[in-house]
C-alpha cells in the first residue's frame, strides 16, 4: 500500500504541475476581455461546462442565425515539439488544430487552414533550415489531408543580436488556424463531461513519443521521440469521428494534445462536474508493456490524433464498430463516475497510480493566470 500511495503521490504532483505550467493553464483572463456573443450567434463558447470555464477545443459561432449551419474555429500550436524537429512540429500543429474543429463536430472534408510563421533572421543557414522543412510539412500534409491553405502570415526576424554576443532568438513557432463547417450545430459536441455512468473511449494509438512534451518539461527531462503523424491514419481518424459525432454517439469528446490522457480527463471531469475512472491497461498503444515507465509514458504522451470520448453505453458498441471498420484503434479505457475524483489504474497490476479531487486539479490550472 506505501508503494502505491507513493506512485499516487508522484503522479498526481506531476499533474498538477503540468496543469499549472504557462502553457496548459487557464486563459479565462484574456478569453473574457472580448466580446463573443455579438448577435447571440454563438453556439460553443471558448469556455464551456457547467460554470462555464472548462476549456473548450474549438468555439462555434452561426452566422446566419436564421440558418442551423456553423462555422468552428480552432487553432493548433506546439513550438516545444520544433526544438526537435521543426518538420514535426508544423505536422503536429495542423493535426491539433484539425482534430479540435472535428471534436465538436467540424466535417474534416470541410476545413481551411492558415498559417502563422514566427521566426528568428533567418539569414543564418540552419534559421532557414528550420523555416523550410515546417513549410514543407505543410504541404505535404495539407495535400495528404485535402485541407487547403487559404491564407497566412510570417513573423520573421524575431531576433536580438547584443554587441559581442551571440543571438537571442525567439524558439521556431508555428501556429495553425482551422476554419470548419458543421451542417448543422444542434450535433455539436462539448468537451466537458456530462453524466455518471458512462463509457470512456480512447480512439487513436498512444506511442512512446515523449520528446518536447509537458511531462518533459516539468520533471526538467530532455531527449526522447517527438510526436509524429501518420497522414493516412489522421485522415481515417477524423472522417471516423465525424460519422460518431454525426450519428449523435458521442456524448462528450476532447482532443488529447499538451499533458496526454491524463490532462485531457481531469479537463473533462472538472469541467462537467463529472469523476473519471481510467484502466490504463486498456489503452491502445504500441509500447513494450515492461518497461519501468509505462504508466508515466500512456499518461502523459503527447501522440497525435487522438481523442477521449464519452459514451452512453448503449451507444459503445455502435461507436466502437465505427473505428474497427475504419481500421482505427479505439477502445473503452474507463467510465464516468458521481464522485467529484479522477482515478486512475495502473497498466499491469492495478494499482491505483492516481487519486486526485477534481476540485483540486481545477483550482491548480486556474490559479497561475488567474489575475
Amino acid at each position: 500500500m506505501e508503494k502505491s500511495n507513493s506512485f499516487e503521490n508522484a503522479n498526481v504532483s506531476v499533474l498538477l504541475k503540468i496543469l499549472s505550467s504557462l502553457n496548459v493553464a487557464s486563459k479565462h483572463w484574456i478569453i473574457r476581455q472580448y466580446d463573443h456573443e455579438v448577435q447571440g450567434g454563438s453556439v460553443i463558447k471558448p469556455l464551456v461546462g457547467v460554470q462555464n470555464d472548462g476549456p473548450g477545443d474549438a468555439s462555434v459561432i452561426r452566422p446566419k442565425l436564421n440558418s442551423y449551419k456553423g462555422v468552428t474555429i480552432s487553432c493548433g500550436m506546439n513550438p516545444r515539439f520544433g526544438d526537435y524537429d521543426t518538420y514535426w512540429m508544423a505536422a503536429s500543429a495542423i493535426d491539433e488544430a484539425l482534430r479540435n474543429a472535428v471534436a465538436v463536430g467540424a466535417d474534416p472534408e470541410k476545413i481551411a487552414i492558415l498559417d502563422n510563421f514566427c521566426w528568428g533572421t533567418t539569414d543564418r543557414p540552419e534559421t532557414l533550415g528550420s523555416l523550410v522543412r515546417s513549410a514543407i510539412a505543410c504541404h505535404e500534409m495539407s495535400v495528404a489531408l485535402g485541407t487547403p491553405f487559404i491564407s497566412g502570415k510570417d513573423s520573421l526576424n524575431n531576433e536580438f543580436r547584443p554587441a559581442g554576443k551571440d543571438p537571442v532568438s525567439i524558439p521556431p513557432s508555428l501556429l495553425i488556424s482551422a476554419m470548419g463547417q458543421v451542417d448543422d450545430v444542434r450535433q455539436c459536441v462539448t468537451m466537458d463531461l456530462k453524466s455518471p455512468g458512462n463509457a470512456l473511449f480512447l480512439v487513436g494509438e498512444t506511442r512512446d513519443e515523449m520528446g518536447g512534451s509537458h511531462f518533459g518539461l516539468v520533471e526538467k527531462l530532455t531527449g526522447g521521440e517527438v510526436p509524429k503523424v501518420d497522414f493516412l491514419t489522421t485522415k481515417k481518424t477524423l472522417a471516423a469521428m465525424h460519422v460518431a459525432i454525426r450519428a449523435g454517439l458521442v456524448r462528450s469528446c476532447h482532443d488529447l494534445s499538451e499533458g496526454g490522457l491524463a490532462v485531457a480527463a481531469a479537463e473533462m471531469g472538472f469541467a462537467g462536474e463529472v469523476g473519471v475512472s481510467l484502466e490504463l491497461a486498456c489503452v491502445p498503444c504500441s509500447i513494450n508493456k515492461n518497461r519501468p515507465d509505462l504508466d508515466a509514458v500512456l499518461l502523459f504522451s503527447e501522440s497525435n490524433t487522438r481523442f477521449l470520448c464519452e459514451i452512453a453505453p448503449e451507444n459503445a458498441s455502435r461507436f466502437a464498430a465505427i473505428f474497427t471498420e475504419a481500421g482505427v484503434p479505439a477502445a473503452r479505457i474507463g467510465m464516468t463516475e458521481a464522485p467529484h475524483a479522477m482515478r486512475v489504474f495502473d497498466a499491469n497490476d492495478e494499482k491505483t497510480i492516481i487519486a486526485a479531487d477534481l476540485k483540486a486539479l481545477k483550482q491548480a490550472w486556474q490559479k497561475p493566470l488567474d489575475w
